[in-house]
């Protein structure tokens, strides 16, 4: 009997453990369903997923948008253009200054027409990098330009069409600049201003992002260094799929963008929104810019 009772007792002990075992683990999915349905409930059955990150769409891709760059803050409806396709941008009662950018392609300028028709600043070709051979060559017009640009009252800042492939040919581009502007004061900046050439002899073809835009800080830290303000000018699809803007911050961004206002999503100061300007004084065509600068 003994045995029997004490068997019969550690079976029944046997027996109610499992049965508290299977009644915990009924309550916990209980628990868990519960859980589930107010989750649902809470959330409704036609809620949206978040929205991705914010991309920018040029030329047909998806681009992230670069982290330490600024932003482009120019209101939109700030932006006016004339009967003559002049543009301008006036916030808070201050206003973008006009100017142009003009090489020897321009001829003979009559400065004083120019300044007479409204043109408060001008960006010179001082010179270029030859794209098969690399010579460095001073723009023919150039010291012209620079006197009657200045003797009329204009703002003056200087460009270089730079061919360079590397920092060491952007520092040779700047040295020669600083020898060309020698005698002479400027008020606005000197631009690197180094653009793709779609020749088979281009020295630079199949360069790279990472190298043009050490080609200008080369070019813009010597130039600091000498005293001038250095900026970089370049189009939308050099600054989007090429440049690394984190590098370029410190220095002023001339941007090309011929729309009817830019959209370009990262902050420049300077704005070139046509090359079909008209101007006084000039025969044919000119680019025109806004220095948005205030």
């Amino acid at each position: 009997m003994y045995d029997q009772q004490n068997g019969g007792e550690r079976l029944e002990k046997k027996g109610g453990g499992w049965a508290g075992k299977l009644a915990l683990a009924l309550s916990l999915v209980a628990v868990a369903l519960a859980a589930t349905a107010l989750y649902l409930t809470l959330r409704g059955d036609g809620a949206e997923e978040p929205d991705p990150e914010p991309t920018i769409q040029f030329g047909g891709q998806s681009l992230d948008i670069v982290d330490g760059v600024p932003a482009a803050a120019y209101d939109e409806a700030c932006f006016s253009v004339d009967g003559r396709g002049r543009m301008s941008y006036e916030e808070d009662g201050r206003r973008a200054r006009t100017g142009i950018d003009v090489s020897v392609h321009q001829g003979e300028i009559d400065w004083p027409a120019v300044a007479e028709d409204g043109v408060e600043f001008a960006m010179l070709r001082l010179g270029y990098r030859g794209y098969t051979e690399g010579g460095l060559f001073l723009d023919s017009q150039f010291e012209q330009n620079i006197r009657g640009a200045l003797d009329a009252g204009l703002e003056v800042g200087v460009y270089f069409f730079s061919q360079a492939t590397s920092p060491e040919e952007a520092r040779e581009e700047a040295e020669f600049v600083l020898s060309a502007l020698e005698g002479y004061d400027l008020t606005y900046p000197v631009a690197f201003d180094w653009e793709t050439v779609s020749s088979q002899d281009a020295r630079t073809r199949g360069m790279g992002g990472e190298a043009i835009t050490q080609c200008a800080l080369a070019f813009c830290d010597r130039v600091r260094e000498a005293g001038y303000e250095p900026a970089v000018y370049f189009n939308q699809h050099l600054g989007y799929l090429y440049y690394d803007l984190r590098a370029l911050t410190e220095y002023p961004i001339w941007l090309a963008e011929y729309d009817g206002t830019p959209d370009f999503y990262y902050h420049f100061d300077l704005w070139q929104y046509t090359h079909t300007g008209e101007v006084d004084g000039i025969q044919g065509d000119v680019d025109l810019n806004l220095d948005l600068r205030f």
